[in-house]
């Protein structure tokens, strides 16, 4: 295939409108020659408010049989003529996989059965095991399961999403001192058409592999640990660094990246206990939280995963910097006001200087597009906040 040239590349990136992930993916394009456009269910918000954004549109969920989500990707490829089109979440991602055959250009995720099989929690752990990666104990929420279960658990889905799916949001993982008080939550995701899935709790800290897995390697390798979370306990990363590669634990994800059938981006995420070993938890096929941080360590991993789509011949990508860092202030903010490390004030102040020396999530001084256009969302919502009664007497 003939490579574009390179201000020629154009790529759709669908999400949600506020995909912090998706964000960064699409500033990182832009700064690699990419024209982008983005499709969202409101036609923009926070992710069309940037300027790495050349043209917006429709794209609504992947929910039910599809039709809507289809018919959105084909008007908005065939607006933009794009040559490849990525999904911002779980569920944008595995409907793009589904839905390949529909899609009239280049889908940038791996086919339905490898997607479906990577988000697969309970699968993912038994490969995991089966490569040589410790994961932590997962099984579906049978009865049998739930009257044996002894301790703490955490209840997840088995997927986020599902050919047919009706929920309108997915439902995150919790962490229970027993099944007893789990049962609530296994209910709900039971009710909401999902499979609920008990997993053994694995207490350390969170820590991320990254790259652009091709030709049974990893390419461009990033390695991350985190911090701070948010929310408490179980949330995703408000504070992460750079840290160098693991060559062991590189070797035993390629394995396992080899036994899926992977093709293209890749961040396995890890729970890290006392003794240095990583419990493999989550697998993301699409951006994620933190790709501001995998931008700034080591540029140029979006475009190499998309010049790979277009059949491009492409150089392999050295390793991350070593000691970047990386901030979602308003969450940590948010975290501070609640753990209060040290007392309140001392860990909002430690929040700022962590904020201070780091990239972020969504601000931008080149791009305060997205920033703003939160900014100005929450203060329409706080003057649509009904008015309390005047007193009388």
């Amino acid at each position: 295939m003939k490579d574009k040239t390179h201000e020629g590349r154009r790529a759709l990136v669908i999400s949600t409108s506020r995909d912090r992930g998706a964000l960064a993916a699409v500033r990182s394009l832009r700064q690699s020659g990419w024209l982008v456009g983005v499709g969202t269910p409101d036609g923009g918000g926070m992710l069309g408010a940037s300027g790495a954004v050349s043209a917006r549109h429709v794209v609504p969920r992947p929910r039910r049989d599809g039709a809507g989500f289809i018919e959105g990707v084909r008007r908005a490829v065939a607006a933009g003529s794009y040559d490849v089109v990525f999904g911002g979440g779980d569920d944008w991602m595995a409907a793009l996989a589904t839905y390949r055959d529909d899609i009239p250009t280049r889908v940038a995720h791996p086919s339905a059965d490898v997607v479906n099989a990577a988000l697969n929690k309970v699968g993912l752990s038994d490969r995991a095991n089966r490569t040589g990666l410790a994961a932590p104990r997962t099984v579906p929420a049978s009865a049998q399961a739930i009257a044996d279960w002894e301790g703490p658990v955490v209840v997840k889905c088995l997927t986020h999403w599902a050919h047919g799916q009706t929920r309108p949001h997915r439902i995150e993982a919790k962490l229970f001192p027993d099944t007893v008080s789990a049962g609530p939550q296994i209910e709900r995701i039971r009710k909401s058409g999902a499979e609920p899935i008990l997993q053994q709790p694995v207490k350390g800290h969170l820590g991320a592999l990254i790259g652009v897995f091709h030709d049974g390697h990893l390419d461009g390798r990033v390695q991350q640990v985190t911090s701070r979370l948010w929310p408490t306990p179980n949330g995703v990363s408000t504070r992460a660094e750079t840290v160098p590669v693991d060559e062991d634990l590189a070797a035993r994800a390629e394995s396992l990246l080899r036994d899926l059938g992977w093709w293209g981006l890749v961040e396995l995420q890890f729970l890290i206990d006392d003794d240095g070993t990583h419990h493999l938890i989550d697998l993301n096929g699409r951006f994620f939280g933190s790709m501001a941080l995998t931008n700034a360590a080591r540029p140029g991993l979006t475009d190499l995963w998309g010049r790979l789509v277009l059949g491009e011949k492409v150089d392999s990508l050295p390793d991350a910097a070593v000691g970047k860092r990386y901030a979602w202030t308003a969450g940590d903010l948010r975290r501070a006001g609640v753990e209060r490390r040290g007392g309140r004030i001392p860990d909002v102040v430690d929040t700022l200087r962590w904020a201070s020396q780091g990239v972020h999530s969504v601000w931008d001084l080149r791009d305060p597009g997205p920033t703003l256009h939160l900014a100005s969302a929450r203060l329409r919502r706080v003057d649509r906040k009904p008015k309390p009664a005047a007193a009388t007497t």
